[in-house]
Protein backbone atom coordinates (compact mmCIF):
# COMPACT_ATOMS: atom_id res chain seq x y z
CA UNK A 1 0.00 0.00 0.00
CA UNK A 2 0.82 3.40 -0.72
CA UNK A 3 2.10 5.06 2.76
CA UNK A 4 0.65 8.22 1.82
CA UNK A 5 -2.94 6.82 1.59
CA UNK A 6 -2.08 4.93 4.85
CA UNK A 7 -1.33 8.31 6.43
CA UNK A 8 -4.21 9.84 4.83
CA UNK A 9 -6.50 7.16 6.69
CA UNK A 10 -4.56 7.44 9.96
CA UNK A 11 -5.42 11.36 9.97
CA UNK A 12 -8.91 10.61 9.28
CA UNK A 13 -8.93 8.34 12.26
CA UNK A 14 -7.64 11.29 14.48
CA UNK A 15 -9.63 13.45 13.11
CA UNK A 16 -12.82 11.61 13.94
CA UNK A 17 -11.68 11.57 17.64
CA UNK A 18 -13.36 8.29 18.10
CA UNK A 19 -10.80 7.60 20.78
CA UNK A 20 -7.33 8.41 22.00
CA UNK A 21 -4.71 8.48 19.92
CA UNK A 22 -3.01 5.51 22.32
CA UNK A 23 -5.51 3.32 20.80
CA UNK A 24 -5.34 4.19 17.50
CA UNK A 25 -1.53 3.34 17.14
CA UNK A 26 -2.53 -0.11 19.06
CA UNK A 27 -5.19 -0.83 16.46
CA UNK A 28 -3.15 0.18 13.20
CA UNK A 29 -0.42 -2.27 14.68
CA UNK A 30 -2.48 -4.92 14.75
CA UNK A 31 -4.11 -4.62 11.84
CA UNK A 32 -0.95 -3.57 9.64
CA UNK A 33 -2.90 -1.21 8.05
CA UNK A 34 -4.64 2.10 9.02
CA UNK A 35 -7.05 1.96 6.06
CA UNK A 36 -8.25 -1.35 7.45
CA UNK A 37 -8.95 0.27 11.13
CA UNK A 38 -10.43 3.31 9.00
CA UNK A 39 -12.66 0.94 7.55
CA UNK A 40 -13.62 -1.27 10.31
CA UNK A 41 -14.08 1.96 12.63
CA UNK A 42 -16.41 3.78 10.32
CA UNK A 43 -17.85 1.34 7.78
CA UNK A 44 -17.96 -1.31 10.15
CA UNK A 45 -16.67 -4.12 7.55
CA UNK A 46 -13.80 -6.73 7.41
CA UNK A 47 -12.19 -6.04 4.24
CA UNK A 48 -9.92 -3.36 2.61
CA UNK A 49 -12.75 -0.52 1.37
CA UNK A 50 -13.98 0.82 -1.92
CA UNK A 51 -12.79 4.83 -1.63
CA UNK A 52 -16.03 6.31 -2.84
CA UNK A 53 -17.91 4.26 0.22
CA UNK A 54 -19.18 6.73 2.70
CA UNK A 55 -18.53 7.68 5.55
CA UNK A 56 -15.13 6.30 4.88
CA UNK A 57 -14.60 8.30 1.52
CA UNK A 58 -15.87 11.76 3.66
CA UNK A 59 -12.95 11.05 6.16
CA UNK A 60 -10.26 10.15 3.75
CA UNK A 61 -11.27 13.92 2.16
CA UNK A 62 -10.86 15.85 5.29
CA UNK A 63 -7.59 14.14 6.05
CA UNK A 64 -6.24 14.29 2.15
CA UNK A 65 -7.46 18.78 2.75
CA UNK A 66 -5.19 19.11 5.90
CA UNK A 67 -2.86 17.18 4.39
CA UNK A 68 -2.46 19.61 1.03
CA UNK A 69 -2.98 22.46 3.49
CA UNK A 70 0.05 21.31 5.75
CA UNK A 71 2.22 20.71 2.38
CA UNK A 72 1.20 24.60 1.45
CA UNK A 73 2.00 25.82 4.85
CA UNK A 74 5.48 23.69 4.85
CA UNK A 75 4.29 22.02 7.55
CA UNK A 76 5.54 18.21 7.66
CA UNK A 77 3.25 15.70 8.27
CA UNK A 78 5.16 12.28 9.68
CA UNK A 79 2.90 8.95 10.87
CA UNK A 80 4.76 6.65 13.86
CA UNK A 81 5.99 4.13 11.17
CA UNK A 82 7.69 6.40 8.69
CA UNK A 83 11.30 6.65 8.14
CA UNK A 84 11.29 10.55 9.07
CA UNK A 85 9.01 10.03 12.34
CA UNK A 86 11.54 10.88 15.58
CA UNK A 87 12.68 6.89 16.38
CA UNK A 88 13.02 7.71 19.97
CA UNK A 89 9.27 8.58 20.34
CA UNK A 90 8.40 4.73 19.57
CA UNK A 91 10.15 3.71 22.82
CA UNK A 92 7.32 5.33 25.04
CA UNK A 93 3.66 4.29 25.90
CA UNK A 94 2.44 7.79 24.80
CA UNK A 95 3.86 7.30 21.17
CA UNK A 96 1.83 9.80 19.05
CA UNK A 97 0.55 8.26 15.67
CA UNK A 98 1.37 11.63 13.93
CA UNK A 99 3.65 14.77 14.71
CA UNK A 100 3.40 17.79 12.87
CA UNK A 101 6.83 19.82 12.05
CA UNK A 102 7.89 22.89 11.29
CA UNK A 103 11.53 23.19 10.88
CA UNK A 104 14.75 20.18 10.01
CA UNK A 105 14.11 17.18 11.34
CA UNK A 106 17.45 15.15 12.55
CA UNK A 107 18.01 12.02 14.15
CA UNK A 108 18.57 13.97 17.79
CA UNK A 109 17.72 10.66 19.94
CA UNK A 110 21.28 10.52 20.67
CA UNK A 111 22.67 13.81 20.93
CA UNK A 112 19.32 15.96 22.69
CA UNK A 113 18.95 16.99 26.23
CA UNK A 114 15.77 18.67 27.72
CA UNK A 115 15.96 21.68 30.01
CA UNK A 116 12.87 22.73 31.84
CA UNK A 117 11.37 24.87 34.58
CA UNK A 118 9.13 27.33 36.08
CA UNK A 119 7.28 29.18 33.84
CA UNK A 120 7.98 31.98 36.45
CA UNK A 121 11.22 31.34 36.93
CA UNK A 122 13.95 33.24 38.73
CA UNK A 123 16.44 35.58 37.69
CA UNK A 124 19.13 33.08 39.10
CA UNK A 125 16.95 30.28 37.39
CA UNK A 126 16.70 32.29 34.21
CA UNK A 127 21.09 32.65 34.24
CA UNK A 128 21.41 28.65 34.93
CA UNK A 129 19.00 27.66 32.36
CA UNK A 130 20.78 30.04 29.57
CA UNK A 131 24.28 28.87 30.93
CA UNK A 132 23.20 24.81 30.55
CA UNK A 133 21.62 25.40 27.41
CA UNK A 134 24.88 27.60 25.87
CA UNK A 135 27.19 25.06 26.83
CA UNK A 136 25.07 22.00 25.51
CA UNK A 137 25.30 24.07 23.02
CA UNK A 138 28.95 24.77 22.32
CA UNK A 139 29.19 21.42 22.64
CA UNK A 140 26.91 20.25 19.76
CA UNK A 141 24.52 18.76 22.18
CA UNK A 142 20.28 19.78 21.00
CA UNK A 143 18.56 21.62 23.54
CA UNK A 144 14.93 20.46 23.91
CA UNK A 145 12.23 22.62 25.88
CA UNK A 146 8.87 23.47 25.30
CA UNK A 147 8.75 26.70 24.53
CA UNK A 148 6.57 28.24 27.27
CA UNK A 149 7.55 31.70 29.68
CA UNK A 150 10.38 31.13 31.93
CA UNK A 151 13.22 28.48 31.86
CA UNK A 152 11.95 26.87 28.50
CA UNK A 153 12.19 30.70 26.82
CA UNK A 154 15.60 31.32 28.41
CA UNK A 155 16.65 27.91 27.26
CA UNK A 156 15.77 28.36 23.13
CA UNK A 157 16.65 32.00 23.41
CA UNK A 158 20.42 31.15 25.05
CA UNK A 159 20.58 28.03 22.36
CA UNK A 160 19.94 30.05 19.30
CA UNK A 161 22.64 32.88 20.50
CA UNK A 162 24.83 30.18 20.73
CA UNK A 163 24.68 28.89 17.47
CA UNK A 164 23.39 25.48 18.57
CA UNK A 165 20.13 23.48 17.45
CA UNK A 166 17.06 23.89 19.82
CA UNK A 167 14.36 21.60 19.48
CA UNK A 168 10.68 23.12 20.70
CA UNK A 169 7.65 20.19 21.64
CA UNK A 170 4.43 22.49 21.92
CA UNK A 171 1.77 22.05 23.67
CA UNK A 172 -0.58 23.42 20.95
CA UNK A 173 -0.82 22.91 16.94
CA UNK A 174 1.80 24.08 14.87
CA UNK A 175 -0.16 26.67 13.70
CA UNK A 176 -0.63 28.29 16.73
CA UNK A 177 1.48 30.84 19.01
CA UNK A 178 1.75 30.38 22.59
CA UNK A 179 2.30 32.04 24.25
CA UNK A 180 1.81 34.55 22.35
CA UNK A 181 5.26 36.62 23.57
CA UNK A 182 7.19 33.83 21.80
CA UNK A 183 5.66 33.78 18.44
CA UNK A 184 9.02 35.38 17.07
CA UNK A 185 11.26 33.28 19.07
CA UNK A 186 9.14 30.18 17.21
CA UNK A 187 9.83 31.31 13.97
CA UNK A 188 12.97 31.43 14.61
CA UNK A 189 13.14 27.45 15.78
CA UNK A 190 11.34 26.90 13.14
CA UNK A 191 14.39 28.17 10.77
CA UNK A 192 16.71 27.51 12.84
CA UNK A 193 16.03 24.27 14.42
CA UNK A 194 12.61 22.11 14.94
CA UNK A 195 9.18 22.86 16.64
CA UNK A 196 7.18 19.83 16.63
CA UNK A 197 3.58 19.52 18.00
CA UNK A 198 1.23 15.76 18.28
CA UNK A 199 -1.49 17.95 17.86
CA UNK A 200 -3.32 19.18 14.89
CA UNK A 201 -2.29 21.91 13.49
CA UNK A 202 -4.65 24.22 14.81
CA UNK A 203 -5.53 23.13 18.26
CA UNK A 204 -5.82 25.40 20.66
CA UNK A 205 -3.92 25.47 23.87
CA UNK A 206 -5.64 22.90 27.39
CA UNK A 207 -5.39 21.90 30.51
CA UNK A 208 -4.42 18.27 29.17
CA UNK A 209 -2.50 19.46 26.31
CA UNK A 210 0.77 20.07 28.33
CA UNK A 211 1.31 17.41 30.74
CA UNK A 212 1.12 15.16 26.48
CA UNK A 213 3.26 17.81 25.36
CA UNK A 214 5.97 16.97 29.06
CA UNK A 215 5.46 13.08 27.85
CA UNK A 216 6.66 13.60 24.47
CA UNK A 217 9.28 16.23 25.20
CA UNK A 218 10.84 13.27 27.55
CA UNK A 219 10.49 10.75 25.15
CA UNK A 220 12.29 12.80 22.87
CA UNK A 221 15.26 13.73 24.52
CA UNK A 222 18.10 11.50 25.82
CA UNK A 223 17.82 13.32 29.51
CA UNK A 224 15.83 15.61 31.07
CA UNK A 225 17.65 18.72 33.57
CA UNK A 226 15.25 21.04 35.78
CA UNK A 227 16.32 23.72 36.72
CA UNK A 228 13.79 25.19 38.47
CA UNK A 229 10.25 23.13 39.49
CA UNK A 230 7.17 23.39 42.50
CA UNK A 231 5.14 20.95 43.71
CA UNK A 232 2.69 21.42 40.85
CA UNK A 233 4.87 21.98 37.89
CA UNK A 234 4.91 20.68 34.49
CA UNK A 235 8.81 20.38 34.92
CA UNK A 236 8.21 18.14 37.81
CA UNK A 237 5.62 16.34 35.48
CA UNK A 238 8.17 15.46 33.14
CA UNK A 239 10.92 14.42 35.39
CA UNK A 240 8.30 11.54 36.51
CA UNK A 241 7.65 10.97 32.77
CA UNK A 242 11.11 10.84 32.19
CA UNK A 243 11.59 7.76 34.62
CA UNK A 244 9.08 6.00 33.52
CA UNK A 245 10.27 6.40 29.87
CA UNK A 246 13.79 5.32 31.39
CA UNK A 247 15.28 8.69 30.56
CA UNK A 248 17.52 10.07 32.94
CA UNK A 249 17.10 13.60 35.18
CA UNK A 250 19.52 15.87 36.33
CA UNK A 251 18.84 17.95 38.68
CA UNK A 252 20.50 20.90 40.51
CA UNK A 253 21.50 20.57 44.32
CA UNK A 254 20.21 23.87 44.92
CA UNK A 255 16.44 22.13 43.90
CA UNK A 256 17.18 19.57 47.69
CA UNK A 257 15.16 22.38 50.20
CA UNK A 258 12.33 21.04 47.48
CA UNK A 259 10.44 17.56 49.52
CA UNK A 260 9.71 15.64 45.91
CA UNK A 261 13.23 16.67 44.75
CA UNK A 262 14.57 14.79 47.98
CA UNK A 263 12.09 11.94 46.89
CA UNK A 264 13.77 12.01 43.27
CA UNK A 265 16.93 12.45 44.31
CA UNK A 266 16.73 8.61 45.49
CA UNK A 267 15.98 7.24 42.98
CA UNK A 268 17.54 4.83 40.27
CA UNK A 269 18.36 6.82 37.34
CA UNK A 270 18.26 10.42 38.57
CA UNK A 271 21.66 12.80 39.02
CA UNK A 272 21.90 15.10 41.18
CA UNK A 273 24.79 17.62 40.30
CA UNK A 274 26.54 20.73 41.99
CA UNK A 275 27.47 22.94 38.95
CA UNK A 276 27.91 23.37 35.52
CA UNK A 277 31.26 20.81 35.06
CA UNK A 278 29.36 18.25 37.51
CA UNK A 279 26.37 18.57 35.15
CA UNK A 280 28.19 18.14 31.52
CA UNK A 281 29.84 14.75 33.11
CA UNK A 282 26.46 13.43 33.97
CA UNK A 283 25.24 14.48 30.48
CA UNK A 284 27.79 13.22 28.83
CA UNK A 285 27.93 10.10 30.91
CA UNK A 286 24.21 9.78 30.22
CA UNK A 287 24.98 10.32 26.14
CA UNK A 288 27.65 7.34 26.06
CA UNK A 289 25.42 5.12 27.79
CA UNK A 290 22.38 5.97 25.10
CA UNK A 291 24.58 4.61 21.91
CA UNK A 292 21.76 2.44 20.12
CA UNK A 293 21.82 1.98 16.61
CA UNK A 294 18.94 3.32 14.98
CA UNK A 295 17.43 -0.39 14.32
CA UNK A 296 17.29 -0.85 18.45
CA UNK A 297 14.96 2.47 18.63
CA UNK A 298 12.92 0.87 15.91
CA UNK A 299 12.30 -2.03 17.25
CA UNK A 300 9.48 -4.08 16.58
CA UNK A 301 7.07 -0.85 15.36
CA UNK A 302 7.74 -0.63 11.72
CA UNK A 303 4.55 -1.77 9.42
CA UNK A 304 4.79 -4.71 6.84
CA UNK A 305 3.87 -2.78 3.71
Amino acid sequence: MRQSEERAALLGLLLGRRFGWTRVVEDVLEANSAQQVLKNTLGGGETLFDLDEEPVSRALAEANDLLARCVDDGVGVHAFWEESYPAQLRDIHEMPALVFTRGTVLPDERRSIAVVGSRKASERGLAIARSIATELSRQGITVVSGLAAGVDTAAHTAALRAGGRTVAVIGTGINRHYPSQNRQLQEDIASEGLVLSQFLPDSAPTRQSFPMRNAVMSGYAAATIVVEAGERSGARIQARMALKHGRPVILPRDLLSNAWVRDYARRPGVHVVGGIDELMEAVHAILAAAEVTPEELVKDTELVW
